[in-house]
């Protein structure tokens, strides 16, 4: 598994088209990236099938996935999944269970009535599950009578929890063995995660998305990016209002909008996200670094052209 230095990589946007993930993964690995991050949202692709693509097809390249709905497969099939990918792929799997978005629950008929209780019995089943361990659960959402794996990982990897809430954290703390936290994480919300969940970064993988836009100049990379900040101001989450200006922020964006968005300094986006300069991004990943992150996947543009072209940012920014 990755080293305590902070691991770079590109997430694969829920929108391509499977046969990319190769190619994606193949430049990543020959270029010496770290990671590559594979997404799962219903109903789009499956993180599982899209790993074990990456997996097939490189040889140093950590894959990680960001997340799987705890309540879409049983522990045991979620187990199996990850035991098979770490087969693949020893020790360069990073796995990520999380609640999965309610309503995309509900359309399947398996929404929890307490996601958190659900999420808690998943994790903790899956990890003594990869740990080798004969399992027998009667809980509310996990029944399982004497199961074991065949082939549990010879070093389980850690199993990373996506959530953001207070309750989902500590629950984190309790379960996981590390965290998934989407974007935009910057440090702020990175230590905020880590005191919601009572644990020390040394001993807990904190992993975060971000998403990634480089230009020679800053002022074309804000004005790029000010309408994605905009969308994410329309619905904050702590990953915002845990900011030391996000008072400041939602105010310039209640007066002026996106066009106040595109001229915020330069020291709020680089808390915010990897957007600016080519230093700036790597100044932002410092920052997380800093903070006790161990992987970080970027977002391309979701065109598969522009993500094509941006393989050399990400290349770069791992290289830093």
């Amino acid at each position: 598994m990755p080293s305590n230095r902070l691991q770079v990589g590109m997430c694969f946007d829920r929108t391509f088209p499977p046969s990319f993930v190769t190619e994606i993964a193949r430049s990543l690995d020959h270029g010496g990236a770290g990671q590559l991050w594979v997404i799962e949202d219903c109903f789009f692709t499956s993180g599982p099938s899209l790993a074990a693509a990456a997996l097939s097809v490189t040889e140093r390249l950590t894959v990680g996935i960001g997340i799987l709905p705890a309540v879409v497969r049983t522990a045991a099939v979620t187990a199996m999944e990850i035991a098979t990918l770490y087969g693949l792929g020893p020790g360069r799997v990073l796995p990520g269970i999380g609640h999965g978005v309610q309503p995309w629950m509900g359309q399947m008929g398996v929404r929890p009535a307490s996601p958190v209780t659900a999420l808690e019995e998943v994790m903790v089943a899956v990890t003594r599950l990869l740990a080798g361990e004969e399992v027998t659960s009667h809980g509310h959402y996990v029944q399982l009578d004497a199961v074991q794996l065949d082939q549990p990982p010879a070093d389980p990897p850690p199993l990373l929890a996506g959530v953001r809430g207070p309750r989902s954290l500590a629950m984190a703390g309790r379960a996981a063995g590390g965290l998934v936290l989407a974007e935009p994480a910057g440090a702020s919300y990175v230590r905020w995660s880590l005191e919601q969940a009572g644990r020390s970064a040394d001993d807990f993988h904190v992993a975060v998305f971000g998403v990634v836009c480089v230009a020679k100049e800053r002022s074309e990379a804000y004005r790029t990016m000010a309408p994605w900040l905009g969308r994410q101001l329309d619905h904050p989450t702590p990953s915002l209002t845990t900011l030391p200006f996000y008072d400041d922020l939602a105010a310039r964006y209640a007066s002026k909008g996106i066009d106040g968005l595109a001229t915020v300094p330069p020291e709020w986006w680089i808390e915010m996200a990897p957007v600016g300069t080519m230093d700036d991004a790597a100044a932002h990943l410092r920052s997380l670094e800093d903070a006790g992150v161990r992987s970080v996947g970027l977002y391309p543009i979701p065109d598969v052209d522009a993500a094509r072209a941006q393989v050399a940012d990400v290349l770069e920014l791992a290289a830093r």
